[in-house]
């Protein structure tokens, strides 16, 4: 009689044979994904020069309407930092970041790619966590070469007033470094928002709202809308920005240094839980 073949326990199965992706590979895969979008290094690149520019920009004034032995020192060097990345450069860092994070993955859903991907790595989670490592360290790697030419470039234009920073001052090194901080911080919680919109244009308004127009709402006048105040991302940059309170307006809930670095961690580590949350839960 007959017999049929049985499997030794020597021979693979299928699904044996399938390697597990490993993380390393995850993050190649996001980061090949991320470049193949042809319109990131235009963006990139436009919002760098623009934002160079505006604090060169800057700079250049100051040096012009600069009058020797003028104004207070601590002023003076808070004007010169102000003058390396402004407000106008860290309203365009953060519009560029931002939408760059909600587009890379709102894109996946618009085009479908999503489920290609989420069927070849059935660990959603670290799927998202991949993508936000890369996304994290783009901007990090964008805001250390913007800030860094922004900063080298505006205080050589002032190095001859005398208001000129250095990098090595404490002062200096906190405002370099809530700058160059504060790109990857806009592109995480894109990211966030981007996985729960799951539209382009939806999730890049969305941002904007979130990190533009949201500050605007609400003031110091009470304690319960300054708490909320401080605990954005566009605040929390301004506050550590401030090297000094010298001309502020007086406020009875003041934000706090240690309070602004806890906000931009809050930030991030909350926008990649809830994409990652978000992603697992609903179905593609």
């Amino acid at each position: 009689m007959n017999t049929l073949p049985t499997r030794t326990a020597t021979e693979p199965t299928g699904a044996a044979t399938e390697p597990r992706a490993r993380f390393g590979d995850l993050l190649a895969a996001e980061w090949i994904k991320f470049w193949s979008l042809r319109s990131i290094p235009w963006v990139l690149g436009l919002g760098a020069l623009a934002s160079i520019a505006a604090s060169l920009k800057s700079a250049v004034y100051t040096r012009d309407h600069w009058t020797p032995g003028e104004g207070d020192p601590a002023v003076m060097a808070r004007i010169a930092l102000n003058d390396a990345f402004n407000l106008v450069s860290a309203d365009i860092l953060m519009l560029v970041a931002g939408g760059l994070g909600a587009i890379v993955i709102a894109g996946e859903y618009a085009t479908g790619l999503i489920r290609t991907t989420l069927a070849a790595v059935p660990d959603r989670r670290a799927v998202i966590l991949a993508k936000a490592c890369v996304l994290a360290a783009v901007l990090f790697g964008y805001g250390v070469l913007t800030v860094g030419i922004s900063f080298g470039g505006s205080q050589a234009i002032l190095a001859g007033t005398g208001i000129g920073q250095s990098v090595t001052d404490p002062a200096a090194l906190r405002y370099v470094a809530a700058a160059v901080l504060f790109g990857p911080v806009c592109a995480l919680v894109g990211l966030g928002l981007g996985t729960l919109i799951r539209h382009s244009a939806g999730a890049v308004v969305g941002t904007v709202v979130v990190l533009f127009f949201l500050p605007s709402l609400v003031t110091e006048r009470y304690r319960w809308s300054a708490d909320l105040l401080h605990a954005l991302p566009m605040p929390a940059w301004q506050r550590l920005a401030r090297t000094t309170l010298a001309g502020m307006r007086p406020s009875e809930y003041p934000a706090t240094v240690t309070g602004a670095w806890v906000t931009f961690a809050v930030w991030s580590l909350a926008s990649v839980a809830v994409a990652a949350f978000a992603v697992h839960r609903r179905d593609h």
